[in-house]
């Protein structure tokens, strides 16, 4: 949510990386691969917003900003009807994503036999990322599970190796309002142990297997999940209250910015993802 670079996750890498590496394991040996989705409002937010300033003096110029660019995505991260007069932003996210998970695959495989199998996923998704990509995968297994025409081919595009989930700042209990029953999306899959080295112990793997929800709670768009249903609480491994951001930050909404470089975010996640390279 707001404004974003095609850079944006660069920072959180570079971290991760370093503290990876402290840990004794070996950071170039994780794929990263960002989804980077911003452009797809941020011409449109931008244009409606000058347009309705030039309407007429809107005060707080700034906060307005952020609203547009923020609330902005959520509100258009929709389904809408197939017509040629409607934007859908949802499909067009989801293909965003589409396209970063084939990447993705494809550098995994680089210099391996075809019939290697697919390497564990892990995801980390900041604020609307996390619905984003909850959506994503309920929309995959639904795909798979109907075997419906099109739904993905390879393991890991149909989320059968997503070992570890983090999200962070995430907004997914806001959306929940819409829904009478609340589903979280089949984690951890099925036949994930397949996935890791022959002889991986299954306790290791359900260890390692975690979906772990971090918020600050001075952030006002972020929320615990597994409050929200008894299947949430049983999907989500824990909801993880930290402090993030500086003195001017960490104790106001502006901490929702905050979490990418944040020690309280950045050391334990990357304690699961050395405990995931540990397996393989």
């Amino acid at each position: 949510m707001g404004d974003q670079r095609a850079d944006f996750a660069d920072p959180m890498i570079r971290e991760l990386s370093a503290q990876i590496d402290q840990r004794g394991g070996d950071a170039p040996r994780i794929c990263w691969e960002p989804v980077f989705w911003a452009d797809v409002l941020e011409g449109r937010e931008t244009a409606l917003l000058r347009e309705l300033s030039a309407g007429g003096d809107l005060d707080h110029a700034d906060l307005r900003h952020f609203i547009v660019h923020s609330l902005g995505d959520a509100i258009a991260y929709q389904q809408v009807p197939r017509a040629r007069q409607q934007v859908n932003v949802y499909r067009e996210i989801h293909r965003r994503v589409d396209e970063s998970l084939k990447r993705l695959r494809r550098r995994t495989r680089e210099g391996k036999p075809k019939r290697a199998p697919d390497v564990p996923l892990v995801i980390l998704a900041h604020s609307l990322g996390g619905h984003i990509i909850s959506n994503y995968i309920w929309d995959v297994q639904s795909a798979v599970r109907k075997e419906r025409k099109g739904s993905p081919r390879s393991p890991l595009e149909r989320m059968e190796t997503l070992a570890t989930i983090v999200t962070f700042g995430c907004n997914i209990a806001l959306f929940t309002l819409a829904y009478n029953e609340l589903k979280p999306i089949a984690f951890p899959p099925r036949g994930l142990r397949k996935h890791f080295p022959p002889g991986t112990r299954r306790v290791a793997i359900t260890a390692a297997a975690r979906w772990i929800n971090f918020y600050d709670p001075d952030d006002v768009l972020a929320y615990p999940l597994r409050p929200l249903s008894t299947r949430y609480s049983r999907t989500v491994s824990a909801d993880v209250p930290i402090n993030v951001g500086s003195p001017l930050t960490s104790w106001n909404p502006m901490s929702h910015l905050q979490y990418w470089t944040d020690n309280d975010i950045t050391k334990p996640v990357a304690e699961l993802i050395h405990g995931v390279l540990a397996l393989l």
